[in-house]
């Protein structure tokens, strides 16, 4: 079963004979299976299904080319049990069946394309055999042609040599004809005014004429031309000096005569004399723009009218020039870049001028537009005259207005930094004067940081136009490297920093100087505001600018740690400056209180003194001020008894149970010993501390410098026994209110013990008052 499957035929079996019809088939069959392989590109030994590492020559291999049923059979009756022959059988009986459906499937898909093939092919046999045709009957007609091309060119031989000797008299005849009408040509040519063709005329004769000029009529000919061409050279030099032309028309001149064997070099120098002309016009014209009768036009239209005339002359001039008198050399190149450069430079300080006359004002947008088409213009001149170096001029005339800009906006960033202080003096005098309540101080403060950020933003979008992509010299190393980091971060913004920090400290000068008319309300104020540049707002400020300004030069810059240390030390200054001014202010009225008394007469005390309320008030006020502005800051623990406290004639209620009792003005203990004796116990008090950014501080530093003027003018006084006890009530009506503004209570106990301490010390009868009579007196004031 498994032989019939597989042989290759009916009929053929293990017992038929290799010799015969049936035998032949298969081998036909294989010969035809081997072209498939030849045409598709297939080895013989690349068969598909066959196992990489089989033998191609293996006669049982399924897929092989060298297949042989009978021993494929053999083979598998010998090896393979029943069970496994079934199997085969089966596996190949399944195989055949799966190869008949693809084949009947390929034959389904593809009949179509067999159908068009066949006729494809059958149309190429029928248009073939036309075109066969069509070929022979090609070749006979070619062979004809040639034929009689071959019977016309010997036929015209002859002919064809004889025409070609006519020509070339017929040619020669005409130049003759040319050469003996040239004179007439030129003259009819010089009357029309065609000198370009009159030139040409003669350049194409020249040659010829003065080859044979020693034959008579060649050298008549000659004559007559030279007469001619002697009179249009004229004509032509007439026509140049004139002037009234434009450029072109002169440089055509020129061109004809240097054709005509004109000497260049005096051309050259006529050419450039009469340029010179042209433009000195034009900058005339500039120059009368800037005069003071009429109103001068806007700078975009001045640098418009310079470039369309004056550079567009010299452009003219130049390109000119170069082509007229090339074979100068760098003699020639040398004279035109001399004669550039002094007209360049006038046409410079012409533009200069105008543009001084902008810094005064504030927009940059015109100003910008008007250098960058300045800076256009020049760029034709520039690459025609490199050595003239107008492009590297008009680079320098941008620098430096930029520059110039740049001192003009911070001189109006200072302008407006002052603006904002006298408008804050305003504001803090007007209430005083209308007698109503005006702006708090922290309202100042941000109206006036607001005004100042937002006028350094717009000076940075005024000078950011000097380097925008669009403008043609951004890109010129100035603008990307030294214009950024030392014009606009360090001389525009970092100089303002620094100037507002200078112009602050000035009010820190000496109260006969500025700082006399300073507010005291100012000079807090501006210490907060440099607190908060230090901050924060510098670093944002010098951040925004290294975002908008993206610096591209390596030179040294000033850190962002330095700016805000000279901002803090600033104001730092202010505030201690702060505290000195309302020190004296409060000291002014102790001070006066104390020497226009006469406390040797003075009449036993029934209440507190007004100047002591007044101090109270004036310090619960500046309190109130500077809380508006600076936190609270830190307090030492405060004693229970601190507000009841009450003060003996020495300067602490042990001394007085010790020595009271036994003091009589006639008594041998020396006060002042005892007085000493205690300084040397005491804690030393530094009046003029360091001031720290808080509230507490701030009035600590004012009450001990009011107390220790208040001390230092007892000192000074003499008291009588109801003088004493006046400076004991007063000096406990203080104690009752300034403990709660420093930041330690003790220090105003010691300061106004050291006060009774010192009256008494003065007083040559000191009985002190009862502290309870001294409580009911300052309860009741």
């Amino acid at each position: 079963m498994a032989a019939g499957a597989a042989g290759p035929g009916p009929g053929s079996g293990p017992g038929d004979s290799p010799e015969g019809p049936e035998a032949e088939a298969p081998e036909r069959r294989r010969k035809a299976h081997g072209m498939l392989k030849l045409y598709y590109g297939l080895s013989e030994g690349e068969t598909a299904g066959r196992p990489p590492g089989s033998d191609p020559l293996d006669p049982t291999d399924l897929n092989g080319a060298h297949f042989d049923p009978e021993v494929y059979l053999d083979k598998l009756r010998r090896e393979c049990p029943l069970a496994q022959l079934m199997d085969s059988e089966t596996d190949m009986v399944r195989q055949i069946r799966a190869l008949d459906s693809d084949m009947q499937t390929l034959v389904y898909e593809n009949y179509n394309k067999f159908i068009s093939a066949t006729d494809t092919i059958r149309k190429m046999k029928n248009d073939f055999r036309k075109m066969e045709d069509e070929m022979d009957r090609l070749a006979t007609n070619m062979a004809v042609i040639t034929d009689f091309s071959a019977r016309i060119s010997a036929t015209l031989q002859d002919r064809h040599e004889r025409i070609t000797k006519l020509a070339g008299v017929h040619a020669l005849l005409r130049k003759l004809q040319f050469l003996f009408e040239l004179p007439s040509c030129l003259t009819k040519c010089v009357e029309l005014g065609a000198y370009g063709q009159a030139v040409r005329y003669q350049g194409r004769a020249r040659a010829v004429l003065q080859q044979y000029q020693h034959l008579p009529s060649f050298r008549a000919i000659q004559d007559d031309c030279q007469v001619i061409t002697a009179r249009l050279a004229q004509q032509l030099r007439q026509r140049f000096r004139e002037g009234g032309s434009g450029a072109p028309e002169q440089a055509e001149c020129v061109e004809l005569l240097l054709a005509l064997g004109e000497p260049a070099e005096e051309l050259c120098a006529e050419f450039l004399e009469h340029a010179r002309g042209r433009l000195e016009a034009e900058l005339r014209s500039l120059e009368a723009e800037l005069g003071p009768s009429p109103p001068a036009p806007d700078v975009l239209e001045f640098t418009d009218h310079g470039g369309s005339g004056f550079v567009g002359g010299l452009c003219q001039v130049a390109s000119a020039y170069q082509e007229l008198f090339a074979a100068q050399g760098p003699a020639g190149a040398e004279k035109l870049a001399a004669f550039a450069r002094e007209l360049g430079g006038r046409y410079f300080a012409l533009v200069e001028r105008r543009l001084a006359q902008e810094q005064g004002s504030g927009d940059n947008s015109l100003l910008v537009r008007a250098l960058d088409r300045f800076h256009r213009r020049l760029r034709a001149p520039g690459a025609l005259l490199a050595a003239a170096g107008l492009a590297e001029a008009a680079t320098e005339i941008v620098e430096r207005v930029a520059r110039e800009r740049l001192g003009h906006h911070l001189q109006g960033l200072r302008a407006a930094f002052l603006g904002c202080l006298t408008d804050v003096r305003q504001a803090l005098a007007a209430p005083r004067l209308a007698g109503k309540e005006g702006p708090g101080l922290a309202e100042l403060l941000a109206n006036v940081a607001s005004s100042i950020l937002s006028h350094i933003k717009a000076s940075l979008a005024a000078v950011h136009l000097f380097t925008a992509k669009e403008v043609s010299f951004s890109n010129k190393p100035y603008f990307r490297g030294e214009f950024c980091s030392q014009g606009v971060r360090e001389g525009l913004i970092v100089g303002f920093i620094r100037s507002m920090c200078q112009t602050a400290q000035s009010f820190c000068d000496s109260p006969g100087e500025k700082g006399g008319a300073t507010p005291p309300a100012l000079l807090l104020l501006l210490s907060r505001l440099c607190l908060d540049y230090e901050t924060a707002t510098i670093s944002y400020i010098l951040t925004l600018t290294d975002e908008q300004f993206l610096v591209q030069d390596q030179s040294p810059v000033t850190p962002v740690s330095t700016l805000c240390a000279e901002a803090r030390e600033t104001a730092r200054r202010l505030l201690t400056h702060y505290v000195k001014v309302q020190g004296l202010v409060i000291s002014q009225m102790l001070r006066k209180s104390v020497e226009t008394r006469d406390w040797l007469s003075t009449l036993e005390p029934r209440n507190v003194r007004a100047v002591m309320k007044r101090v109270v008030e004036d310090t619960t006020a500046i309190d109130v001020q500077v809380g508006l502005l600076y936190e609270e800051g830190v307090r030492k623990a405060q004693s229970s008894d601190s507000s009841k406290r009450t003060f003996s004639v020495y300067s602490s209620s042990r001394q007085q149970g010790r020595y009271a009792p036994s003091y009589t003005p006639s008594a041998p203990m020396d006060t002042n010993l005892l007085s000493n004796i205690q300084k040397l116990f005491s804690e030393r008090i530094d009046v003029f501390s360091p001031v720290e950014f808080n509230k507490v501080s701030v009035l600590t530093g004012i009450i001990k410098i009011s107390l220790k003027t208040l001390l230092e003018c007892v000192r000074l006084r003499t008291f009588g026994r109801f003088g004493l006890q006046q400076v004991q009530v007063d000096c406990h009506f203080l104690q009752l209110y300034l403990w709660r503004f420093v930041a330690d209570e003790e220090l105003v106990h010691l300061l106004l013990d050291e006060v009774v301490a010192s009256a008494a010390l003065r007083c040559p009868d000191p009985v002190p008052m009862e502290p309870s009579v001294v409580e009911v007196i300052c309860e009741r004031g």
